[in-house]
């Protein structure tokens, strides 16, 4: 929804916990309770036909627009994000992706796509958007030259995520965006590895903001849900698509995110710390070719990284100095304390063997080599690193 009151002068742990918290939605508790119904009763048919008329947040209709529940989270979003007008909810991240994609592309448009853009939207690209007419060319975000020469033909959209996905490459947003804006497209981004705590892409030029909240924002691996963020034509836009699609989150799942949220900013901070200490750790470690985390001073990406963003998180990569492909899952099956499993963001640390060429048309990944992604959760970071220990001795 369109944020309500005018805060914007705290800082952002302030507006993490004061976020949402109407009292007309909370009454005299702390925390919007669980609103579940799916039909709203009206005093009389004439608030029937009012109400009908009134496509707001705040405004009760029938189950499929929301409570206060889903609308206390949806203004909280829209209070930390930078230049929104609005936030709209969704039940995944990469439904939040397919209702960005949908409110900007129409059949015959052509989409520009980072190359090392989260697998499940590049492949929404060639499967979804390409069945509906939509084109797509992929492109180095690193290489700015060769970017812009993509211009040489109409582009409606561009999609960027930084860092990228697997590999953490970081792009130069603020110019991609420029670059963009000057020929008359929108530029979509995942923001969801730093959030807005730690990158206003709005306030970088971008035009929406989206966000998996199975992620930060939840923080407990125990929820599905997606955000996406927006200016007044753009939140336009996206809230039309997620109505006509009959999009809606659980109100169960709207309070759980909710929650997470308010403590979102202290495990940012206690992750990212970790995450840099373990990524110190790995960096001198034999066994270690290369660590891909822009948190690091010897990262390509981290100029980039330290000019644009006020955060991380403790999600990074690092590659074997090994040839051989298994290499990667024998540490992660030695591993003690960190599970194998795919998301990211919560309270645990997990391990995942990657390979990122498999979902790359032009850049490298690993070059082949294997692999691991970390996802840093809320453990002592020294027993992170004996358990990083013992696995790679193990492993060879």
């Amino acid at each position: 929804m369109s944020g309500g009151g005018d805060e914007k002068h705290l800082k952002p742990a302030t507006r993490l916990v004061r976020g949402g918290r109407r009292k007309e939605w909370t009454g005299p508790v702390v925390n919007p309770p669980v609103w579940r119904g799916s039909t709203h009763l009206y005093d009389c048919d004439a608030d029937r036909h009012a109400a009908g008329g009134n496509n707001a947040d705040g405004q009760f209709f029938y189950g499929r627009r929301g409570a206060p529940t889903q609308w206390a989270l949806a203004e909280a979003l829209t209070q930390l994000e930078r230049g929104a007008h609005g936030t709209v909810l969704w039940p995944s991240g990469v439904a939040a992706i397919a209702g960005c994609m949908l409110a900007v592309l129409k059949p015959g448009d052509r989409l520009l796509m980072a190359d090392n853009a989260y697998d499940p939207t590049r492949s929404m690209a060639t499967g979804l958007l390409a069945r509906l007419g939509v084109t797509t060319d992929f492109f180095d975000p690193r290489d700015l030259a060769a970017y812009e020469a993509l211009f040489d033909r109409p582009v409606r959209a561009v999609w960027l995520e930084a860092p990228g996905s697997l590999t953490f490459e970081m792009c130069d947003v603020p110019a991609l965006a420029a670059v963009a804006r000057a020929q008359g497209a929108v530029t979509m981004i995942d923001n969801t590895w730093a959030g807005p705590l730690g990158f206003a892409a709005l306030d970088h030029g971008c035009d929406i903001v989206m966000m998996s909240l199975s992620k930060h924002v939840g923080g407990h691996s125990d929820l599905m849900m997606g955000s996406a963020s927006a200016g007044k034509r753009w939140y336009a836009a996206l809230r039309r698509v997620s109505q006509e699609l009959g999009q809606v989150v659980s109100p169960d799942d709207a309070a759980l995110a909710a929650r997470g949220l308010r403590t979102m900013g202290v495990r940012l901070e206690a992750q990212t710390r970790t995450a840099l200490k373990v990524a110190e750790w790995l960096e001198g470690r034999p066994e270690v070719a290369r660590v891909a985390c822009p948190l690091l001073p010897s990262d390509p990406g981290h100029a980039l990284w330290r000019r644009d963003f006020t955060g991380g998180c403790g999600l990074f990569a690092f590659v074997l100095a090994s040839d051989d492909p298994a290499a990667s899952a024998r540490v992660a099956d030695a591993l003690e304390l960190f599970g194998i499993g795919y998301s990211w963001g919560g309270f645990e640390s997990l391990a995942l063997p990657i390979r990122p060429e498999d979902y790359r048309s032009l850049m490298p990944g690993t070059g082949g080599a294997p692999a691991l992604r970390l996802a840093i959760g809320l453990e002592d970071p020294d027993d992170l690193i004996a358990d990083l220990a013992q696995a790679l001795e193990q492993a060879g």
